[in-house]
């Protein structure tokens, strides 16, 4: 939920995201098909609050959570609710995007959400005060990293990063994305791609969502216990 990549390439459309949190979180439930409002929804769960920060709908709609708006924000004792739980509101919705217009995220912490809908791109932000939504171009790469964890001068410098990788490759796929990913700046534990800060907060997780056409191809890969789960589904 930390960092998130957007790219379109050879007719794929690849969604990853690397989920930065404290290790005495409890480990995600990997990705499993939930029905919300009678909507399929594939996701991996947070079973701490019970919420997810990457979820893919039976209209090969997706939707990714980072934590933080445009800077890092003062911590209150308490919130609302989850945004996990947001996640969820929007994508067990028929639009998230119509959805996100009314929903009240009064008392709910900064975020950020990546939404891919109807084969269109939103940045969707939450900053305690007002909700923005932005149009982006979806024939363009895009990356996000999480306000909250790193400062507007290494965000700036970890999309030079995906910048340099794309330029190499004239046609990227969604292994080398993954790629990208798991091991850019491998050495650098304070703010590469994968992190480790004095074993207290690591990069837990990569997921990947690759849409095609009515199909859609999740990868889920648990870094903690070395293990991946993929599940494919096509889109009726």
């Amino acid at each position: 939920m930390c960092t998130v990549s957007f790219v379109s390439s050879n007719g794929k459309t690849i969604i990853t995201s690397n989920r930065d949190e404290k290790v005495l979180r409890p480990s995600a439930i990997e990705p499993k098909n939930y029905q919300i409002n009678t909507k399929n929804v594939f996701f991996p769960k947070d079973p701490k609050a019970g919420g997810t920060w990457f979820a893919v709908d039976e209209n090969s709609n997706v939707l990714v959570l980072l934590n933080g708006a445009e800077e890092k924000h003062i911590l209150k004792e308490k919130y609302n609710r989850s945004r996990g739980l947001i996640v969820l509101e929007l994508i067990g919705e028929t639009s998230p995007l119509k959805m996100w217009q009314t929903i009240d995220l009064d008392n709910v912490e900064p975020f950020t959400l990546v939404l891919f809908e109807d084969q269109k791109l939103y940045q969707l932000r939450w900053n305690e005060i007002e909700k923005t939504t932005l149009a982006l171009d979806v024939t363009k790469n895009h990356i996000w990293s999480s306000s909250t964890l790193y400062s507007a001068a290494i965000r700036e410098k970890r999309a030079n990063w995906f910048n340099t990788f794309l330029d190499t490759k004239p046609e990227v796929n969604e292994a080398e994305l993954f790629n990208f990913h798991r091991y850019t700046e491998e050495e650098n534990t304070e703010h590469g791609l994968v992190i480790n800060r004095n074993d207290a907060l690591k990069t837990l997780s990569i997921t990947q969502a690759v849409v095609e056409k009515n199909k859609v191809q999740m990868t889920h890969y648990d870094l903690m216990k070395n293990d991946s789960f993929n599940h494919a589904f096509i889109i009726i």
